[in-house]
Order: C-alpha cells, then structure tokens, then sequence
C-alpha cells in the first residue's frame, strides 16, 4: 500500500490551564484525523513521535496504538482522537509515523507531516 493513501492531519492547540511559564512548562493538546483513502483496509499498530522545543531538545515517543486503541480503517473510513504533550520552551514542532498493516500483511510506515506547536500570538522563527 502506498504510505501517501493513509492521509494524517493534525490540529494543535495551546492548553494555558495547563502551562506554567515559570516552571517552564508549556502544553499542547493535539486532534488528529487518520484516513484511509487506499483501496485495502489497515490497522494503525505502533506510533513513533518526535518532539523538538525552540531548544533543539528532541524526544522521541514509541509505542503501540494510539490512546489505547489499533484502529482497523476501511477504505474510505478515519478514526480521530486527541492527546497532549508538554514542552519546555514556549514553542516547538512535532512529527512523525505511524506503523500500520493491511489486511494481507504489508507493513508501511504513514508519515505524519511536521506541526508548529505554537501559543497564541507566537510565529516561527
């Protein structure tokens, strides 16, 4: 299966209530919309993020599923959920993959576009 048929968007948004700039910590929640727009259908099994703060700093987060959940998606069908991460700059980016499997076993990875993750009224630098 062509990776480009497992299309991934992402909306990010800042979290204020759970930011603390004098502790250094600044939150983002993020919803991300999966689609199968393929011709087979494919499991979600394994996700691989990495996370830069203005920094440099990068985190890399593995692990199975996506908040608790495989999704198996039919062509045409998405699965959406939302999650959050903190950061210890005011701003930073994340991307990533995710592991997915048809339902005649091919692997491929579907990559998920790199996002600013930025609070109101920042811009990139």
């Amino acid at each position: 299966m062509d990776p480009s048929q497992f299309s991934v968007e992402v909306r990010p948004e800042f979290l204020p209530e759970q930011s603390d700039a004098e502790q250094g910590v600044w939150a983002y929640s993020y919803t991300v919309n999966i689609r199968n727009r393929g011709t087979v259908a494919a499991q979600l099994i394994a996700r691989h993020w990495v996370i830069m703060d203005d920094n440099g700093r990068v985190e890399e987060v593995r692990g199975l599923g996506v908040v608790g959940h495989q999704p198996l998606l039919q062509p045409g069908e998405t699965f959406e959920y939302t999650s959050w991460t903190r950061l210890h700059t005011p701003s930073g980016s994340m991307r990533g993959s995710y592991l997915c499997v048809t339902e005649d076993g091919e692997r491929f990875d579907a990559p998920i576009p790199e996002f600013a993750l930025l609070p109101p009224g920042a811009t990139l630098h």
